[in-house]
């Protein structure tokens, strides 16, 4: 069985500094930096660590706080919620709940009609392209 020293191993060789920062140590991107920020391609957004399916480009909106939002997750059992009390607030954290990764945190003061913004740190995911099927 794998150690905690183990594991950690295996994201640092996995993920980029970046990405283990802040799927793994909580960190947060800089707004307006990040990769995914203003992509406007169809497609699905995944965990950059682990592959599973976390929100469709039909969720994404411009939340003009520099951080990719969506509205609502793909699926609702592929994120776990937590509570968050770092820097003297109290906010929720949005994880993966296949690896625990870290994705960013949730509010509810998003624009559209379910009034929630998951505001996801770019490097934390990955991005997936729908194919146009030839008729």
């Amino acid at each position: 069985m794998k150690t905690r020293q183990d594991k950690q191993a295996d994201w640092k060789e996995k993920l980029s500094p970046e990405q283990y920062a802040v799927l793994r140590e909580k960190a947060t991107e800089k707004p307006f930096t990040g990769k995914f920020l203003h992509n406007d391609k169809k497609g699905c957004y995944k965990c950059a660590a682990c592959g599973t399916t976390l929100f469709s480009s039909n969720a994404k909106f411009d939340s003009e706080t520099g951080w990719p939002s969506f509205d609502e997750p793909k699926n609702s059992e592929n994120i776990e919620l937590r509570q968050d009390i770092t820097l003297g607030m109290s906010r929720i954290a949005v994880v993966c709940a296949n690896c625990g990764g870290h994705l960013g945190h949730l509010f509810y003061d998003g624009p559209t009609k379910t009034g929630a913004r998951y505001c996801i740190n770019s490097c934390a995911l990955e991005f997936k392209q729908e194919t146009k099927s030839k008729e």
